[in-house]
C-alpha cells in the first residue's frame, strides 16, 4: 500500500507532535482522507523525510507525530534552471508540475512579448504563491525531498542576461538538436516560450546572451508539451532518466 507524502513548512524533529496549519489539515483530512493512526511520510524541503502518524484528527485541528528521519536524495545530478514563458491557467500549472517531476532545480516565470497573462503587483505575488504550491504538490507526488523554488516573475530580457552553464532555448526555428551538443558541466539554463512563441527580437536577445536555439523535432509543440519533452530529453541524455 502506498504511503501518502505531505509537505510541512515546519521544523521536523523525531518524536515531536505537530499541529498542522489549516491548509495542510484540510489536505490530509479531505483529500488524502487519512484517519487517526494512519501512517504517512512528511518532509520540509531540506532533503530529509520522516515517517509520521496521525495522532489526532477533528473538525478543527489535526496532529501528527513525527517518527524516524532519513536522508533520501532523488535529485538529478544535472542542475537545471528553467525560464518559463507565462501561459494561462492550467497550462502553466501543468508545465510547472511536470518540470518538477522531471527534476528541474529552479523555475523563473517570464513575461514575454506574446504573453497573454498580465499581472499587477498583487496578482503577481498571488500567482507566485500558487505556482510554488503546485511545485510542492508535485514533490509530494513524485518523491522529491527538495522543493524547487519558483522565483518572482520577471521580463525575459532581464532573465537571459548573466545565465551560466549550457544555455538553451527551444524554438521551431532552431537548427540543432540536443544530441548534437556537447555535455554540459552540470548546469543547464533553459528558456521555454509562452503560448504565442518567441518574438523575433526575443530570439535575438537570447542568441546575444549565449543561448543556443534548439529544435525539438519536426513538429511544433504547445508550451506545456515543450517543457515536458525538453526536460525529458535533457535528463535522458545528461541526467538520470534511463
Amino acid at each position: 500500500m502506498r504511503v501518502s507524502r505531505l509537505y510541512l513548512q515546519k521544523t521536523l524533529e523525531e518524536g515531536a507532535v505537530l499541529r498542522l496549519d489549516e491548509e495542510s489539515a484540510h489536505y490530509l483530512r479531505t483529500v488524502l482522507r487519512l484517519k487517526k493512526g494512519a501512517d504517512l511520510t512528511v518532509f520540509n524541503g531540506d532533503g530529509r523525510e520522516y515517517s509520521a502518524r496521525v495522532s489526532a484528527i477533528g473538525r478543527d485541528e489535526v496532529h501528527v507525530e513525527i517518527g524516524d528521519g532519513r536522508n533520501r536524495e532523488v535529485e538529478s545530478p544535472l542542475t537545471t534552471h528553467l525560464g518559463l514563458g507565462i501561459s494561462r491557467g492550467e497550462r502553466m500549472d501543468l508545465a510547472i508540475q511536470k518540470a518538477v517531476e522531471l527534476g528541474v532545480s529552479r523555475i523563473t516565470p517570464l513575461f514575454t512579448e506574446h504573453c497573454v497573462v498580465r499581472l499587477d503587483d498583487t496578482r503577481r505575488g498571488n500567482r507566485r504563491q500558487h505556482w510554488q504550491r503546485v511545485a510542492r504538490s508535485a514533490c509530494e507526488q513524485c518523491g522529491r525531498n527538495r522543493v524547487p523554488e519558483v522565483e518572482e516573475p520577471i521580463e525575459l530580457k532581464d532573465w537571459v542576461v548573466g545565465r551560466e552553464g549550457l544555455r538553451l532555448f527551444f524554438d521551431p526555428q532552431g537548427a540543432v538538436g540536443l544530441k548534437n551538443l556537447p555535455p554540459p558541466g552540470g548546469l543547464v539554463s533553459i528558456l521555454s516560450g509562452p503560448e504565442g512563441g518567441f518574438a523575433e527580437k526575443e530570439r535575438t536577445l537570447a542568441r546575444e546572451a549565449g543561448f543556443i536555439p534548439v529544435r525539438l523535432g519536426p513538429r511544433i509543440l504547445r508550451t506545456e508539451t515543450a517543457v515536458l519533452a525538453a526536460l525529458s530529453a535533457i535528463q535522458a541524455i545528461w541526467g538520470d532518466l534511463g
